[in-house]
Parts: structure tokens; sequence; C-alpha cells
């Protein structure tokens, strides 16, 4: 990952994008599964060659109602709401509508379980930026 030299990435939440060519020791290899395998990312294969690309993050379910982060993203720092017929974007600052449409009883399910998880979302957007992400990390104005 730009800017992170390979020790710093290695104690990173981000050490599953590290560069195979990098991994020297047996204990790097090790780190680096263990990495794969517990952090929010998937292989995927694409004309032959595996791919490993980061998945979103399911912060919570309500009624139905699937509540993702995604990785590097754009601003503001915001979250989905996603259903079978739902994609919505809400602004983790005031879960204001960004893009998408919602019917007024969904909209209020989710305004009331932002005012109370809002921490959530913010440790979750804080710890699932890449280290080149433009929008960076959240902090909250007081």
């Amino acid at each position: 990952m730009k800017g992170l030299t390979f020790e710093q990435l290695k104690r990173s939440p981000f050490f599953h994008n590290a560069d195979p060519s990098d991994l020297n020791t047996i204990e790097d290899w090790t780190a680096w599964l263990e990495a794969i395998l517990h952090n929010p990312c998937s292989i995927w294969n694409d004309n032959g060659e595996d791919i490993l690309i980061e998945i979103r993050h399911l912060i919570a379910r309500v009624n139905g109602l699937k509540i993702e982060i995604y990785p590097n993203e754009h601003p503001p720092p915001h979250f989905h709401v996603v259903s079978a017929n739902l994609n919505v974007s809400f602004a983790i600052e005031d879960c204001r509508i960004l893009a998408g449409e919602i019917n007024s009883q969904d909209l209020k399910k989710i305004s009331y379980w932002h005012k109370h998880a809002k921490h959530k979302l913010i440790s979750c957007w804080n710890t699932s930026r890449p280290t080149d992400c433009v929008v960076g990390r959240y902090v909250e104005n007081r």
C-alpha cells in the first residue's frame, strides 16, 4: 500500500494487501494468510488471474435492511442501506440521504438506528480505510 513500509503494513489492518514478493520468512507468509482469512476480502478470478479484492463490511441488519460500509470510498464518509429493492447511501455525520430513495417507514428505522449506533459506523469507517483512500478517517465535529 502506498506510503507504508512493509513492517508498518504488517502491523496495520491491511496486511492482506501486501505484495507477496515482499514476503521473506515463514512468519511473513503465515501472517499474510492470517490477514487474508480474517479480513473482509475475497479472491476474484479475472481471465485466469486471481485478484484479491476488499469487500463491504456488514455493520448491522435492521428488519431485512443491510447496513454496509465499503472500502476505498468517495467523500463524504457514508454508509449504504441495501435490500432486494433498495440501495441508499447516508452521511455518517447526520444520516442525510446522499443517493437513492427510501420510504418514510424505513427512513424512520434507519434514522433511529443511526442515532444509537453512529459510534459503530465511525469505528468501522475508520478501521476499514485503505491507507490510500481519498476520504481518510472520520473525525466527528463536536
